[in-house]
């Protein structure tokens, strides 16, 4: 599987840890940028995870400050369940109830080593299905409108 990542300035640096990381542990990594510290729009950079997480059905991950913004921008796009976590629990959690398939990060909230924590436990943690699908079909109704 292809793990699509990207961040803003604010995310940089960790997104090039998580890059890494990705890559030593054998998944193939598609990197929208950004490139550098240089100051970036994070909604450009969570479209770009997003539409190739929802048409490829892949998973993606999204580093800026805090994580929020991303999170906020990449759950606009269809098909995209963005979550931002900062402890084990909620990352393991957001995957097994909610089937998140993009994990955002805050460079400027998480240390190095807690943030490959959460990534890694993200990527270990199955969707348990289950009653669960019901309510992911009410989320996916959300997105066209039909539940009000």
């Amino acid at each position: 599987m292809e793990i699509a990542i990207a961040a803003d300035h604010g995310g940089f640096q960790l997104k090039e840890k998580i890059r890494t990381h990705l890559y030593e542990s054998g998944y193939a990594v598609k990197d929208f940028g950004c490139y550098s510290a240089e100051t970036v729009d994070f909604p450009e950079y969570a479209a770009k995870v997003g539409y190739f997480v929802s048409e490829h059905g892949s998973l993606g991950v999204l580093c800026c400050g805090t994580g929020i913004g991303m999170s906020i921008a990449a759950n606009k796009i269809d098909g995209v369940r963005a979550a931002v976590v900062s402890d084990t629990f909620s990352a393991m959690m957001t995957r097994r109830h909610n089937d998140s398939n993009v994990l955002c990060l805050g460079e400027r909230v998480l240390g190095d080593s807690l943030a490959l924590l959460l990534l890694d436990t993200w990527l270990e943690a199955e969707f348990e299905g289950g009653r669960h699908l019901t309510r992911l079909a009410k989320l996916t109704a959300l997105e066209t409108g039909g539940t009000k």
